[in-house]
């Protein structure tokens, strides 16, 4: 796989390069897009392959006989994570922003509190409060310069209405893949406090060399009674246009009450979307992940070396996602001079910290899934509009 190509995504209906400068004021003309989640990258050849063999057939009914695509479910995260599924645990939902909005909708009531430790994936804030329940924030705690849990403190915040806990793992926009340790005082946490935990593991194959995803459903068996887990095929393999994610859930209740409400909203699969996954969980698939976070944390090392260079400037180290959270608090400069320097001047669209919630403000993190050479320009750009300081 070719990751250096230079691939033209304007005027492709893409978000994150049609989008930018509505959002951001940046020009895709001269600019660099490097804000939300997705790859600058084709994805893998048997992926388009299982596509192009579904298109030529010209008949797009309704998907039948999912067992193969279970089946390749199953193979995937035993294989590549130790991790036991069953099919009859499985549910496909419209992505996982969707599969967390039915995750609220299932297992909470109005006026509930929904646990976030942040900052973390703002999407999560938005269909908890369109959902009527109230974002209950646990700040997470920065030591060395990078993210750890302080349950303590957040034992000290619970009153009582909070029902659920929904965790980002291995953390958006941290990157960090929590130690074994860690997730049990997640499990203990949960327990403790009554939450139904809903694991969201998008990016748990998108680890780098000398770091282990653990899923939560390996922690602590005790925890099966209030554990729902979530994973996906889009993001590892940059297909989030399939709009295709899996909650899987092994306790019976937990999945009865699931099963009826996705009945209840007539919730099925995209067809596109099954054939692309089932494709992408193979050793192609594999062989292409590997290939893929190799080179993403090439970039990695880029952008570390430019902007931790800069005074006042500090990339917080990545352990898992292509999603770079760069601290520059110590410039002492507020959003809009950041803005202005990294939109205005460096024309980089990337995300702004705050809308990650509380402890995101000062941060921005950029999207390193992108060719090589896209990245030494951002660095260029990024050295000279903060060579001020230098």
């Amino acid at each position: 796989m070719n990751f250096d190509e230079i691939i033209d995504r304007r005027g492709t209906h893409s978000a994150k390069w049609d989008m930018m400068e509505t959002l951001y004021g940046v020009s895709p003309d001269d600019g660099i897009s490097m804000w939300v989640a997705d790859m600058d990258f084709r994805p893998p050849q048997v992926v388009r392959d299982a596509l192009a063999a579904m298109a030529d057939k010209g008949v797009y009914g309704y998907f039948g006989d999912d067992r193969a695509y279970l089946e390749a479910i199953r193979w995937w995260m035993q294989t590549r994570h130790g991790w036991t599924v069953q099919p009859t645990d499985i549910f496909t939902t419209h992505g996982l922003v969707n599969g967390t909005a039915m995750c609220v909708d299932t297992f909470t009531n109005p006026g509930d509190g929904v646990v976030l430790m942040s900052p973390v994936y703002h999407a999560f804030y938005r269909v908890i409060r369109e959902a009527g329940r109230e974002v209950v924030e646990c700040p997470l705690a920065q030591r060395d310069g990078r993210y750890e849990m302080d349950f303590d403190a957040w034992d000290a915040q619970m009153t009582g209405r909070e029902k659920m806990l929904i965790l980002c793992s291995p953390h958006n926009p941290g990157g960090r893949v929590w130690t074994k340790a860690e997730l049990q005082g997640v499990a203990a946490f949960a327990k403790r406090h009554e939450l139904i935990l809903v694991s969201d593991e998008i990016h748990h194959d998108l680890v780098f060399a000398g770091q282990q995803h653990l899923p939560m459903a390996c922690v602590d068996a005790d925890i099966a009674d209030r554990l729902v887990m979530m994973t996906a095929t889009t993001k590892t393999f940059n297909i989030a246009g399939a709009h295709t994610g899996n909650v899987i859930i092994s306790d019976p209740d937990l999945r009865a009450r699931f099963t009826k409400r996705m009945m209840g909203l007539g919730i099925s699969p995209n067809a596109f979307g099954l054939h692309m996954a089932t494709a992408a969980y193979s050793p192609e698939g594999a062989a292409w992940v590997d290939d893929v976070v190799r080179y993403i944390d090439g970039n990695r090392k880029l952008l570390d070396e430019t902007v931790n260079a800069i005074p006042g400037v500090r990339s917080m180290p990545l352990e898992a996602t292509y999603l770079a959270w760069v601290d520059f608090r110590d410039t002492g400069m507020d959003q809009a001079e950041l803005t202005r320097r990294i939109q205005t001047e460096a024309r980089i669209a990337v995300n702004h910290g705050e809308t990650f919630g509380q402890g995101g403000a000062g941060f921005m993190r950029f999207n390193l899934a992108t060719p090589k050479a896209r990245v030494e320009e951002a660095c260029a750009r990024l050295s000279k509009a903060f060579g001020d300081l230098q």
